[in-house]
């Protein structure tokens, strides 16, 4: 499984990750629901269980994804500034460009 992070993204990430409060705990990305042929994204910060994988990004960031969840591999986390300041989550390997 991959999943790809902006430079923007990692910076922002690392900021939350670093907390004293996070413990060493991971990166989770989640599919928050699904229709048709793509799916939405969540974040959020956590520990790994059975039923997931850690994948390892080239931004030094471990990311927590559930097992054989094709929806999941090849997410991409991009952090904006503009028009609004947040994160997005899509999955451009799997025809998912960003929200509708």
């Amino acid at each position: 499984m991959k999943v790809k992070i902006s430079r923007n993204a990692a910076k922002m990430l690392l900021l939350e990750l670093n907390k004293e409060e996070h413990g060493g705990k991971l990166l989770r990305v989640y599919i928050t629901h699904s229709h048709g042929d793509h799916a939405h994204y969540g974040m959020g910060i956590d520990e790994p269980g059975e039923k997931d994988v850690v994948v390892s990004t080239d931004k030094g960031i471990d990311v927590i994804l559930e097992k054989d969840n094709e929806l999941l591999d090849g997410v991409r986390i991009d952090y904006f500034y503009t028009p609004e300041e947040g994160f997005a989550v899509t999955n451009p390997s799997k025809g998912n460009h960003g929200d509708h």
